[in-house]
């Protein structure tokens, strides 16, 4: 075994050693972590916005998944048919609850290169 000052004591070897390889392992994974929550703080604060009905309804929400606003034009509204102003509210909101998922999704995937770390709580 010898002794170098720049990489202390070693067995003759370069290899990295496990206890190396662990922390390089998990400085990796901290700028991986890093990453992912600047990617997912950039979505969370923008707005994603969806119309139906020709313009009739539109909802706003956040990359939090939150709903900001609802805007419904007069001519949407009809008392005879409530039904289907209540269905063109759904699915504007469904429709920008799936645009921040989405841009979520990618913001995480360009960050993990495409890994499934769900199993890792993410």
């Amino acid at each position: 075994m010898g002794y170098s000052a720049r990489r202390g004591f070693n067995n003759g070897s370069m290899k990295a050693t496990g206890a190396q390889r662990q922390a390089e392992v998990q400085q990796k994974i901290a700028k991986m972590q890093e990453a992912m929550n600047a990617a997912q703080t950039e979505v969370e604060n923008k707005t994603f916005t969806a119309s139906v009905g020709g313009g009739a309804v539109e909802a706003a929400v956040n990359g939090k998944k939150e709903v900001l606003s609802v805007q419904i034009k007069p001519e949407a509204v009809d008392p005879e048919d409530v039904e289907m102003l209540q269905d063109l509210v759904v699915s504007a909101v469904n429709e920008a609850l799936r645009q921040a998922g989405d841009a979520m999704d990618k913001a995480v995937s360009s960050v993990t290169g495409g890994l499934d770390l769900s199993g890792f709580g993410f």
